[in-house]
């Protein structure tokens, strides 16, 4: 099991109720993989430093999990396929 860190930005776009139940289908996942959140942040919206399909806005959440490598892989693969995330990425924190 190692420690992992994604931020994500999500389409500023949204309803806070469907931002949440993003997050919410996010951590659900990292959750059934068998990781552990262990710290999450929504952020808030924040101005982007340049413009992304348009927006200038985006909501950034940041979440630090436990688990191992086919955990974070599925994450980013679901990321890819959504349409309402904007960007993402993930890095192995140190030991």
């Amino acid at each position: 099991m190692r420690k992992y860190e994604t931020m994500f930005i999500v389409n500023p776009a949204l309803e806070a109720e469907q931002t949440a139940e993003l997050v919410q289908k996010y951590q659900t996942l990292i959750s059934n993989q068998g990781g552990q959140i262990d710290e999450l942040q929504e952020i808030g919206k924040r101005r982007l430093a340049y413009e992304i399909e348009d927006n200038r806005e985006g909501y950034y959440v940041l979440v630090h999990y436990t688990a191992g490598t086919e955990v974070s892989k599925e994450l980013e693969r679901v990321m890819r396929i959504d349409d309402n995330v904007v960007r993402y990425l993930t890095v192995r924190v140190g030991e």
